[in-house]
């Protein structure tokens, strides 16, 4: 799979491309709270933070939240866009992590496992820094698993390509069960609209979705004329709601 350097790609549009609404967020934050335990606060941390989408609310939901992120550029948008006083930055690897062992109660990855390089590796490294019986929230695709993405089906193999930047379900398990994790769940969240159609098809055309660097020009410029002219017969109409598949691992 060809590797997103944030550094020098979509750092300075991912945050408008993105972007969650207050609704999206509450929808996240009321299905993560069903996984984590009550007592509050917790301490979190945002493995693959990028600028931030979720960071700050996760630090309001749940208490005190460290966003771990490798790229520079993603961590100072993500720190000029949140002043909150529970929410830290620091640079790291998934694989590798500048922080204490067993020091969160929680661990969430939000469309970043398949970024991940040595996967093993940080299968492990995840387990260190959580607690015992802390929980490891993925969101993430899953090739044998795949939500339909209705504007990904107007791109010429668009499911097929994007179900081809993710492993098949039980690989992943095998990699945490293999460090010492169990499964505590596995299910669908739906994320509510983002907004209008027209809405979603500009934020598309930042190209800030990983697919987009895996389609040649062709069947880009085949997509979006196609996605295009499906948005023009009602562009006020509002855009479908994602589905998205969570995998709930526990440290044992």
């Amino acid at each position: 799979m060809r590797r997103t350097d944030y550094d020098r790609e979509q750092y300075q549009d991912y945050a408008r491309g993105r972007a969650l609404t207050e609704r999206q967020l509450r929808a996240w934050m009321t299905a993560f709270g069903a996984l984590l335990p009550a007592r509050r606060p917790l301490s979190g941390l945002d493995v693959g933070s990028g600028t931030g989408r979720f960071t700050p609310a996760l630090a309001r939901a749940f208490g005190p939240v460290t966003g771990v992120e490798p790229s520079v550029r993603m961590r100072e948008t993500a720190q000029a866009r949140s002043r909150h006083p529970d929410v830290r930055y620091i640079a790291g690897f998934a694989e590798d992590m500048p922080l204490p062992s067993g020091s969160a109660d929680y661990a969430v990855m939000l469309q970043s496992w398949h970024h991940v390089q040595d996967k093993p590796r940080a299968a492990r490294e995840l387990a260190r820094v959580l607690r015992p019986a802390g929980r490891l929230i993925m969101r993430s695709g899953f090739s044998d698993h795949m939500p339909r993405i209705w504007w990904l089906e107007h791109f010429p193999r668009g499911p097929e390509v994007d179900a081809s930047l993710f492993q098949p379900l039980h690989e992943v398990i095998e990699t945490f069960t293999s460090a010492g994790w169990r499964v505590a769940g596995f299910g669908t969240v739906t994320e509510p609209s983002a907004g209008t159609l027209g809405d979603m098809l500009e934020r598309l055309r930042l190209r800030t979705h990983s697919v987009f660097a895996h389609f040649t020009p062709d069947e880009l410029e085949t997509g979006f004329r196609r996605l295009e002219q499906a948005v023009a017969a009602d562009p006020g109409a509002p855009a479908p709601p994602d589905p998205a598949s969570l995998l709930t691992l526990e440290r044992r």
